[in-house]
């Protein structure tokens, strides 16, 4: 760092993005990316959209509003899109800083670093020893609550019974649940927007709809909640999507079913590459999003992920003390897990 930089951020600890290799071809199962291209009528969309690059986006998402709003069956002003869901996330955070976040210690990377960022006190709650969220704990917090659901790295999963319990146990503090991998098998909390006006479900484009690389993302909540993010919006950056992205996105709503069987083939796909993995003598937690979470007493977590990496796998492995014997897996074509089950068959072969 510089001596310009900022002594209050000084000590944060940045976000780290998985590894977006350069040069030797590797299959990638480190970032949570669908294995599927987008749609053709996506495709066709962002060229049709290119001619007209020479203009600003529309600051008020009218066209991507009413497809997620007729999507998700709630009124346009029920929806803000933004920059990959990061950026709805990071305009919660500032909107709501008052009283500070509770949110799992295991869990998505980011939480910590907005609030850090923003000046916002948080607390992090332990998962129990399953990896499951405490959800008591939850609705006993005095903060604001943070929660991906199903978590990540773990892949686990709260019922929306215990989601409603959190949201309702408090109606004097927002809840945002973090859907990024909900259509993997989770049960979404969109249902309960009309009942709590406390609550935020927030959503991406990057995993079942093939839009990682064009950052699209989005929250769901009462009028007034938008109307709150729509203010930070609009002083940060109110053209915050850009043209590409605001067409792809209406277009891959509208493209329904064609994301719905990418993503019950990964649904498959997961299932089996856990059953494989299991024989194997692997432990993998029971997950409801696109990627396993696994580790083995034959293996450490960081030798399997280097020696995978060796072999031209990528996985994700996090050092974090409670975590560190594991490894994160993205679940991607059938044909990638199987060359992953290979390699993994093929090292522990190695080490006995």
């Amino acid at each position: 760092m510089s001596e310009f930089f900022s002594s209050r951020l000084s000590s944060l600890t940045p976000y780290t993005p998985g590894e977006q290799p350069r040069g030797r071809k590797y299959i990638k199962l480190n970032t949570n990316e669908s294995p599927f291209p987008p749609s053709e009528a996506v495709i066709e969309a962002i060229a049709d959209e290119a001619k007209s690059l020479n203009l600003y986006s529309d600051p008020s998402l009218t066209e991507l509003r009413a497809a997620l709003a007729a999507t998700y069956g709630v009124a346009p002003e029920n929806v803000i899109a933004s920059n990959g869901s990061d950026e709805a996330l990071n305009f919660i955070t500032m909107a709501y800083a008052d009283k500070g976040f509770a949110f799992p210690d295991i869990t998505y990377g980011f939480y910590p670093v907005f609030c850090t960022l923003n000046r916002v006190n948080y607390r992090e709650i332990p998962l129990k020893d399953d990896f499951s969220v405490d959800v008591e704990a939850f609705m006993s917090a005095p903060e604001n609550v943070m929660i991906a659901n199903p978590n990540a790295p773990t892949g686990i999963a709260l019922p929306l019974s215990d989601v409603e319990r959190i949201v309702s146990a408090d109606p004097g503090r927002i809840v945002v649940i973090d859907e990024a991998y909900v259509d993997f098998g989770g049960e979404s909390a969109v249902k309960l927007i009309g009942k709590y006006r406390n609550l935020i479900v927030v959503g991406t484009f990057s995993k079942s709809r093939s839009l990682a690389g064009g950052r699209l993302g989005f929250a769901l909540a009462a009028p007034e909640l938008i109307a709150d993010l729509d203010a930070i919006r609009f002083s940060t950056n109110p053209y915050n999507v850009n043209r590409l992205t605001l067409r792809a996105g209406a277009a891959a709503l509208k493209d329904a079913e064609y994301y719905k069987n990418n993503a019950l083939t990964i649904i498959a796909n997961r299932e089996y590459t856990a059953e494989r993995l299991r024989e194997m003598g692997f432990e993998a937690l029971p997950s409801k999003a696109n990627f396993l979470f696994i580790r083995s007493d034959k293996i450490e977590g960081a030798e399997l992920y280097a020696r995978l990496r060796d072999r031209g796998v990528l996985v994700r492995h996090f050092t974090k003390p409670r975590i560190s014997y594991y490894n994160r897996v993205t679940i991607g074509s059938r044909a990638e897990m199987d060359a992953f089950l290979s390699e993994t068959e093929e090292i522990l072969n190695e080490i006995r």
